[in-house]
């Protein structure tokens, strides 16, 4: 497998990406976002998390306008993967690649974090803890999850400031039927806890 990270001023993950991705048996080439080219014959690109260009105006919004991004999104339509990390996915949110709609538009953010119980927020921000996850579509739908087994859950370790998913409900409904949400937040049973 051929791979390239991309590496934004204030990625701070890139590092960690690329030796995951060698230690997968992938050959990695490290890529500035000044780039306008990705190497040829990739099969995966990774956007590393951190804080691209320190997160001013919002976070990956400057990242996603860097030059090498139109190459990113060449990549992902001619059927090539692409995985966001954190800020990298922030990136690809602010890029339009997610969820894929139409031109690229921008459809969705994330944005700061609130931490409710019983219908009072108890926290906004910066937000570390473990997450069950369990594959809510064909395992062989998604490269990600293909390995795993119809429902299977995982343990994931979670951390970011500014990660909760903002959709309108048509546009969720739509990923959803389209098969588009890949893991749904559940307990340690595996039972869904949100929609």
């Amino acid at each position: 497998m051929r791979a390239a990270v991309v590496v934004f001023p204030g990625s701070n993950c890139d590092r960690d990406l690329a030796v995951a991705l060698e230690k997968a048996g992938a050959d990695v080439t490290m890529v500035w976002h000044k780039d306008t080219d990705l190497p040829k014959g990739l099969d995966f690109v990774g956007v590393p998390g951190g804080f691209s260009f320190g997160d001013y105006l919002r976070c990956g919004a400057i990242a996603a306008r860097s030059p090498i991004m139109d190459e990113v999104m060449e990549h992902v339509w001619r059927g090539g993967f692409v995985l966001g990390i954190c800020n990298g996915a922030q990136v690809l949110v602010e890029s339009g690649l997610v969820p894929g709609l139409e031109n690229n538009r921008v459809g969705v953010a994330l944005t700061d974090n609130k931490r409710i119980k019983q219908s009072h927020v108890v926290g906004v921000g910066y937000y570390n803890t473990w997450a069950y996850l369990k594959v809510s579509v064909t395992p062989g739908r998604c490269a990600f999850t293909r390995n795993l087994k119809p429902e299977e859950s995982i343990n994931i370790p979670l951390a970011h400031g500014e990660g909760r998913f903002v959709i309108p409900d048509e546009l969720l409904e739509k990923m959803i039927s389209n098969k588009q949400t890949v893991y749904r937040y559940c307990d340690k049973e595996g039972n869904v806890v949100l929609k």
